[in-house]
């Protein structure tokens, strides 16, 4: 594969260091560990230290300008490495990530077109599945265009503004979909705990302040993030070792003092996911004593039952998540190809299941979608046997009115 940046100029180490016919301007980077676990050849060449410290081979992809600064507050372009290591097989995963997507978008779709068809279903655990439904598909078409053009036709820029949007995007739906897990364990809770005042406590203006504020919440704790990430000057490189924009991988490339950015990146993580975490568990600790007051084992695992989909989701949603923002901070031994993998899968994974898990756990959708199906086919049936009924009658008239030999 040809390499995506130009030959480094040649370097020549004697007493001082002397740069012969630099084409593009190059510095020397004080960081502690810059792109640490990205030092490969395709992204980063590294020559040997001089007692002054320089590595060279961080370079811009575009001519800077002919003074000696090398910091410029917003770079036009971004470079989207995508899985370092695994070019070759670029097309061969794009497979796998193709058919998650469309598994997602269909499965998506089909939750929210028989909720609303549905009268039976306009209630709010199908609402928040709905929500749930909403999220995931503009979690899942946030990244994946962009990764494909990736993999595909190896369109690796992508515009600074467009590279904030997908950022806010996919951490502020990240967010939004954390709180609809606790809204749906909410709804749980008051189902099974509480069953005779459930239509009184969610009513449907109860529900539409509930998704307000998770909408609210996730846009009001990315947006100062996407503040302190605009207005960083950057001047490392514009390479992001990734297939989309994560918060944390462009904050890697500004060369300010970038601690506050970690520190409030590292608040939401564990104030969202530790928050939302907590509720949830608190739901289920008193679910799960209302389940085991119940006289009969039948009665205990249906009503467990109900909340199985539920717990699997969750897990699915969170163990990757938490896995990926705490790599990008402390896994600096984590394997760059892994950590890329992973940071993925939380955002196609869980869009893929969620359809899956609810529509084939939650008897309503399940036989909603089977009515739908069974419906069809009888309709299809018909069709079919009315018209060989029509063709057969016709044959027959044209037997007996057709003139005689």
């Amino acid at each position: 594969m040809p390499s995506l940046f130009p030959e480094p100029p040649v370097v020549h180490v004697l007493s001082y260091i002397h740069i012969v016919s630099p084409p593009r301007n190059l510095y020397c980077d004080h960081h502690r560990r810059p792109w640490g676990h990205t030092e490969s050849p395709v992204n980063v060449q590294y020559m040997q230290k001089t007692q002054f410290c320089l590595r060279v081979g961080h370079l811009l992809p575009y001519p800077m300008s002919d003074s000696n600064t090398t910091v410029f507050t917003n770079p036009s372009t971004f470079i989207l490495l995508g899985i370092s290591g695994l070019e070759a097989a670029h097309v061969w995963i794009s497979i796998p990530f193709c058919i998650t997507y469309a598994i997602a978008i269909l499965g998506n779709f089909t939750i929210l077109f028989i909720v609303k068809r549905e009268p039976s279903l306009h209630g709010p655990m199908y609402y928040f599945l709905c929500m749930l439904a909403i999220t995931d598909l503009v979690l899942s078409t946030s990244i994946l265009p962009k990764m494909l053009s990736i993999f595909w036709f190896n369109s690796r820029e992508i515009n600074f503004s467009v590279c904030l949007t997908q950022m806010f995007f996919i951490h502020c739906f990240s967010g939004m979909e954390s709180g609809i897990f606790v809204a749906m364990a909410f709804d749980r809770y008051v189902a099974i705990c509480h069953p005779l005042r459930h239509s009184t406590i969610l009513t449907n203006s109860v529900v539409a302040k509930i998704g307000l504020a998770v909408v609210l919440r996730g846009g009001m704790l990315v947006l100062p993030s996407l503040l302190l990430v605009r207005q960083w000057p950057y001047c490392r490189t514009n390479i992001i070792p990734n297939l989309y924009c994560e918060h944390m991988a462009i904050v890697k490339l500004a060369c300010g003092d970038i601690r506050i950015s970690s520190y409030y990146g590292l608040f939401v993580v564990f104030f969202v996911t530790g928050v939302d975490v907590f509720f949830i568990t608190m739901s289920y600790i008193q679910i799960l004593r209302a389940i085991f007051s119940l006289p009969t084992k039948d009665a205990r695992i249906k009503t467990f039952g109900t909340c199985a989909s539920h717990l699997c989701t969750i897990l699915a949603f969170y163990i990757p998540a938490l896995f990926s923002s705490l790599t990008y901070r402390f896994g600096h031994h984590v394997a760059l190809q892994f950590h890329v993998l992973m940071a993925n899968m939380y955002l196609l994974v869980p869009p893929m299941l969620n359809p899956i898990i609810h529509g084939v756990r939650t008897k309503q959708i399940r036989d909603r979608l089977l009515h739908a199906f069974t419906r069809k086919g009888t309709k299809f049936f018909s069709w079919c046997t009315a018209s060989q009924t029509e063709v057969h009658a016709e044959l027959a008239d044209d037997m007996v009115l057709g003139p005689l030999s």
